[in-house]
């Protein structure tokens, strides 16, 4: 009994694990004026930056939940 409880546990521990990483994480910015073209930028929300290209909105088979658009940046492309 002690085995299934403890292999329940490890199964639901590692499953979690791996759900909260596949999900990308947001940042929000903040919105500003840029006095060089004398625009006001609306606040929006982005992919939080890390070493892959595979989980930014902007990557084909991505889309943004915010906005609804699909991405169609190549992330194998340099």
């Amino acid at each position: 009994m002690k085995k299934i409880v403890l292999l329940s546990f490890l199964v639901l521990f590692v499953s979690f694990l791996f759900l909260s990483s596949v999900e990308a994480k947001t940042v929000r910015v903040k919105s500003y004026y840029k006095p060089s073209s004398m625009k006001y930028v609306a606040p929006s929300y982005k992919t939080s930056p890390n070493k892959t290209k595979l989980d930014n909105y902007s990557t084909k088979g991505n889309y943004n939940p915010y906005t609804g658009k699909k991405g169609t940046v190549n992330p194998y492309k340099w």
